[in-house]
């Protein structure tokens, strides 16, 4: 049974305690059967050990098939403990992992962002490898009890024949432990490293896989390439060094059980040979020598896979105990939909200051890029309200006093690359399937001839990323998709840099028709957009410069007529 998770670790060690705690019933199975198929696996030399001692000492065909009888109870008895305990500890290890995954990417998802020095890609490395490898602690705590149960078992058996061989084998264990456990906190640091490394090239993959488009219209490949070359070098260099190690500490172990067993081996042979124990018991002594190499090798490799399942955790408390950037308000926007930003200062922005009154559709062109993006990601909630100066209203409430739930489902911020995801175009389209106008966001954005392509319609398969569609065709189903959740503000920002023009105008009308009434802002360069505003504010250099319709800044304004005109 589960212990609910309700409190937020703080540190990796919260985590790997929280995850111990709540599997203690799973791991408790487990480690019961794992630890009689280790007894099982002990009493094999010993059985033999027996057999050679009475049943063929005495030649009893009695004897001989109760040995055989009892060896066939062991084999079953290892071979059943296996499947069973393993299949209990690998289920609650899969179910542990899942949900921590759950938990980071609930974190990456919240609308508030925490406040961490992660990127995307690194998120994703520590929602899906560090997870798993958190939760093998699961199956690592009951493995290292029935081995040290076989190492236990192998020594009392040989101390019964000798004591000086019981206690061989458990100095010679404390030993190789002692040895390995510092080898293993270099593995640890090792591991931290590598997997941060790992991680910073993922997402530089990111990065480049979002801006690609970008990237090949000012001809940045090259360097661009050159720049993921480097990170991904580093990432190399270290997985060789964390492989050098783990070869090292591997061998180490390898070379240092050989060792044990051989000494066993040499001193029960030198106990028979001196007549101290009998041949059963030196056939049992040689038997157990070469068994506890494998039970001492799992034994020693557990000091490593508790440091890397630390080093894991560690990486998936930076984002589960990182506090939220900013604490949102609690309020929700009265009834309406006019949009003020008044004298914001935050990047590029210099004073912004304009008012979008309820119901109307204002176009903004922006002649830096930058400028645009800094306003959309401040209308998007991505900048916390305490990071800029100034004040975004919505209906009249500061951004800052409303809770982000409440501005999510008011206001959406439609990005010029936002994310496509594997499934279908009507998933893609309506993801909570409670739009009643799926089928007017499909027209107004144009998409109605990728519709009609497929004989699926809307339920044609997507790939990940619109790995399937065309730079267009995921431009218009993201344009689909914003139009569709029908929210009282819509700002738009490039959403048809990649249709031609043609398809731009119509679905230059088709939006202004779909959404009168309802407030939209769409922050483009796109004359047919422009033209089918209500008006079109002009950013340069981060403040509002000019204000009147797409034809009469035309007629009357040359730079904007240079910078709109196609």
């Amino acid at each position: 049974m589960s212990t609910p998770d309700t409190q937020r670790p703080r540190t990796g060690a919260d985590i790997l305690r929280t995850a111990l705690r709540r599997n203690i019933g799973a791991m408790a199975g487990g480690t019961a059967l794992m630890g009689l198929y280790q007894a099982g696996e002990t009493a094999f030399p010993i059985a033999l050990g027996l057999i050679v001692e009475h049943a063929l000492r005495d030649r009893s065909l009695g004897a001989l098939a109760l040995s055989v009888g009892a060896l066939a109870v062991i084999i079953t008895t290892v071979s059943l403990s296996w499947r069973f305990g393993m299949r209990i500890l690998q289920k609650a290890n899969t179910t542990e992992a899942h949900r921590w995954r759950v938990r980071v990417a609930a974190c990456g998802l919240k609308p508030v962002a925490r406040d961490v020095d992660l990127k995307s890609g690194e998120v994703l490395t520590i929602a899906t490898e560090d997870a798993d490898q958190t939760a093998d602690i699961i199956e690592v705590v009951p493995l290292l009890i029935s081995s040290l149960v076989a190492v236990l078992v192998a020594a009392v058996a040989l101390g019964l024949a000798d004591l000086r061989l019981g206690l061989l084998v458990i100095v010679g264990t404390v030993a190789i432990l002692s040895i390995l456990s510092v080898m293993s906190k270099r593995i640890g640091t090792s591991t931290r490293e590598q997997q941060a490394r790992v991680a910073r090239a993922g997402a530089k993959v990111a990065d480049l896989i979002t801006g690609l488009r970008p990237l090949h219209g000012f001809g940045g490949n090259h360097q661009a390439f050159l720049s993921y070359r480097g990170v991904s070098t580093e990432a190399k260099h270290q997985a060789v060094t964390v492989a050098r190690v783990n070869g090292v500490y591997a061998g180490t172990a390898l070379a240092l059980n050989a060792i044990l067993a051989a000494a066993v081996t040499l001193m029960a042979g030198w106990l028979a040979f001196a007549g101290r124990i009998t041949i059963g018991e030196l056939v049992m002594a040689v038997g157990l020598a070469q068994f506890i190499i494998e039970p001492l090798k799992l034994f020693s490799e557990m000091p490593k896979y508790v440091m890397i399942a630390r080093a894991s955790a560690e990486r998936m408390a930076l984002v589960l105990a990182a506090p939220p950037v900013t604490t949102p308000g609690t309020e929700r926007p009265a009834p309406g939909g006019d949009l003020e930003v008044d004298g914001v200062r935050y990047g590029t922005l210099r004073r912004l200051k304009f008012q979008v009154s309820a119901g109307e559709f204002v176009a903004i062109a922006a002649y830096q890029p930058r400028v645009a993006a800094d306003l959309a990601a401040v209308l998007a909630v991505r900048v916390p309200p305490d990071a800029y100066e100034g004040a975004v209203r919505i209906s009249g409430r500061d951004l800052a006093d409303l809770s982000v739930e409440a501005v999510r489902e008011h206001l959406l911020v439609n990005p010029y690359d936002a994310e496509i995801f594997a499934g279908t175009l009507r998933s893609n389209i309506d993801p909570p399937g409670t739009s009643r106008t799926v089928s007017e966001a499909v027209e107004a954005s144009m998409l109605t001839d990728v519709v009609a392509l497929h004989r699926e319609g809307l339920d044609y398969g997507v790939r990940d990323r619109g790995a399937n569609l065309s730079g267009g065709q995921r431009q218009r189903l993201s344009l689909a998709r914003a139009l569709a959740a029908d929210t009282d503000v819509l700002v738009l920002h490039d959403p048809t840099t990649a249709v031609d023009a043609v398809t731009e105008q119509l679905i230059a009308r088709n939006v202004a028709k779909l959404r009168r009434g309802r407030t939209t802002v769409v922050i483009t360069s796109s004359p047919a957009l422009l033209d089918a505003a209500d008006r079109v504010l002009v950013l340069d250099d981060g403040v509002v410069t000019a204000e009147d319709t797409h034809r009469n800044l035309l007629a009357g304004d040359e730079e904007y007529c240079l910078a709109v005109a196609r």
